[in-house]
């Protein structure tokens, strides 16, 4: 059975690239930058991090 583990999504508004991640253990966070790479590598930090503790 398959089960969601967190929802992201990723908007630009203008120059500035907005992420937003939602997961039951760390709830709605958002983050920003200029740099899409930048944003990137927070979630993917941020994911790693909160699954690695769970698991």
């Amino acid at each position: 059975m398959e089960e969601t583990l967190c929802n992201v999504e990723f908007l630009k508004s203008n120059t500035t690239y907005v992420a937003r991640v939602q997961s039951d253990i760390g709830g709605l966070r958002e983050y920003r930058s200029s740099s899409l790479e930048e944003v990137l590598e927070q979630v993917i930090i941020d994911l790693q991090e909160e699954f690695e503790t769970t698991g």
